[in-house]
């Protein structure tokens, strides 16, 4: 094994000239932005940041792109990347400005530097990075859409010298764009930002050392190894999953796509090209990841990868067959038979999978009762969280069996209910509940099927909205920050939200419910209210009366949900 130190800078061109490949072993890029952010701030502090693991190629071995951008060189010399791939995409990303392409979508990573950090730097994350945008998804930012003033922010951020770039953050004087400072050689532009115009300037001396210092970064040398040209695929493929098993570095998932991989060579683009069939034309978004678990239920009868190793490449093809069409049947059953037309309304990707070997069992071939049965099964799976604990895998592995042993959808809700206790909903079940979980997925399901309304512009409540302006959003009945100010807990409880589009959401502001579902009733009936059953008791939409309004209205949703799951009938 050969070694060699390699400067940043030198490893990013290497890559951008083609000389550094990923092999086809190797996962996708996955990082968060907050991830790239920690690595700067590490290689500006001079922190250790690992070593670069490569190979040598000396036969064909198939590749996938790099999440950035590449010149196609065709040369045939190159080595390939097993270890280190996130670190030098995200410095390739960094460095030259470049996107990086996930999953057909671009995503621009800029980071924001602090000229006027401290000395003694804090870690970066003390950031709490789990804040949720303007529009209630999730971000990948540091802070919120809707963020405080200028003066807040400086004094929020002021301890550090790395953070997401966010817009309002960027304007202010002292915070300039990494990616400008690399792809620019004076300093003149940063400091004319920060007010800094002579050398007599204090900060002269300070900023013009920080910003050689950040510079810096694309001189960091990283110690390369290389692995011998002569060693085989497969040996080289049982180093990559034995170096990325030690500290749970990669997924199981990632670890099996590198040895099914090396048994099937160039299976990953037939793998990829089902993901994004999936994901365009059934619309169900779901990860590389599952189709991969699929392909081993399929393959095995249980669900864990770790006898992939002992399959042959005739067994994973035929599987591999078998596998989509029981997703693809899968998937129409949840759109044809639920309505269920996103991987995001059920709780767990595993239901999918579960569908797709119970119909694959039955040849497809699915009596009027049966497929019945099965829809209360996954609404009600969904609903309680069946694969969404601890023990997800040991659940599914259960429930595979019933299927190989031959056993009906009744074997499958019987393992259900030894493992929650009742089918049926009952309002203690809706209290302390996040709008994440099973219950608020299901609560948008049923209110849908009713043809719940927004407010004003009375349009269905749907996910896909060609105007964004009108999409909808979660809307906190008693408004969060006036539950905050009165310090009235349970803000968040799954009850006390219902689903209009985003301008609504807007008019309504911060108003208490007595202030504006009067106006809701006289414009559009108590339909708008009670289709998403909102209790009409006047009397229940006051403030000291919220923990009333929470208890009516458990009691209103439970009802309908039992309605919705058909429990009655099952």
């Amino acid at each position: 094994m050969g070694q060699q130190d390699l400067s940043v800078q030198e490893l990013v061109d290497k890559i951008k000239r083609d000389e550094i490949r990923l092999p086809e072993m190797q996962r996708r890029y996955v990082w968060k932005k907050t991830q790239v952010r920690d690595l700067l701030d590490s290689l500006y502090r001079g922190y250790p940041s690992g070593m670069i693991l490569t190979w040598e190629n000396s036969e064909d071995v198939p590749t996938r792109d790099f999440a950035v951008e590449q010149k196609v060189s065709g040369q045939q010399r190159f080595e390939l990347l097993l270890d280190g791939q996130q670190r030098l995409t995200s410095l390739v990303a960094i460095l030259s400005g470049d996107p990086v392409t996930v999953r057909d979508r671009q995503n621009p990573i800029d980071i924001l530097f602090n000229l006027e950090h401290p000395e003694e730097l804090k870690e970066p994350t003390e950031i709490d990075e789990n804040e949720q945008d303007g529009d209630g998804n999730d971000s990948d930012s540091d802070i919120s859409i809707d963020g405080p003033s200028d003066n807040e922010l400086e004094k929020r951020f002021a301890h550090l010298a790395f953070v997401v770039n966010f817009n309002k953050l960027a304007m202010l004087p002292n915070w300039v764009s990494v990616t400008a400072v690399f792809k620019e050689s004076s300093e003149r532009p940063f400091l004319d930002k920060a007010g800094v115009t002579s050398f007599e300037d204090p900060r002269y001396d300070r900023f013009t050392k920080r910003l050689k210092r950040l510079r810096d970064i694309k001189d960091y040398k990283y110690r390369v190894q290389m692995l011998e040209r002569n060693m085989s695929y497969e040996k080289v493929t049982d180093i990559y999953v034995r170096v990325n098993s030690l500290g749970n570095k990669l997924r199981s998932s990632d670890l099996a796509l590198a040895q099914i991989t090396a048994i099937w060579r160039d299976s990953l683009h037939i793998f990829q090209k089902f993901e994004k069939h999936c994901r365009n034309e059934k619309s169900f978004d779901l990860d590389l990841s599952t189709h991969l678990k699929n392909l081993i239920v399929f393959a095995t009868d249980q669900s864990k990868f770790k006898n992939v190793g002992k399959l042959k490449q005739k067994d994973l093809e035929k599987a591999w067959e078998e596998a989509q069409e029981g997703m693809l049947f899968a998937l129409d059953f949840l759109r044809s038979n639920i309505n269920i037309d996103s991987r995001a309304l059920l709780s767990s990707p595993f239901i999918i999978l579960v569908l797709a070997a119970y119909c694959h069992k039955k040849s497809y071939n699915l009596s009027p009762e049966e497929s019945k049965r099965l829809r209360y099964w996954v609404l009600v799976a969904s609903t309680k969280g069946r694969y969404s604990h601890g023990s997800s895998e040991t659940f599914l592995d259960q429930d595979l069996n019933t299927i190989k042993r031959g056993g009906d959808v009744g074997g499958l809700l019987q393992s259900l209910k030894t493992q929650t206790g009742r089918l049926e909903i009952i309002p203690g079940d809706l209290e302390n509940r996040s709008n994440l979980g099973g219950y608020f997925k299901i609560m948008y399901l049923a209110f849908r099927q009713d043809e719940a309304r927004d407010w004003h512009n009375q349009l269905v409540i749907t996910r896909n909205r060609i105007d964004s302006k009108n999409a909808i959003q979660f809307h906190h009945i008693f408004p969060h920050s006036l539950l905050k100010k009165h310090s009235i807990p349970n803000a968040n409880d799954i009850c006390n939200l219902a689903f209009i589009s985003g301008r609504t959401n807007r008019r309504i502001s911060d108003k208490e419910p007595a202030k504006y579902l009067p106006d809701v009733i006289n414009r559009i009936g108590q339909d708008g209210l009670t289709k998403q059953c909102i209790p009409c008791d006047r009397s229940l939409w006051t403030l000291d009366a919220y923990d009333k309004f929470l208890v009516k209205r458990r009691e209103l949703i439970a009802d309908r949900l039992n309605q919705f799951l058909g429990h009655e009938d099952n």
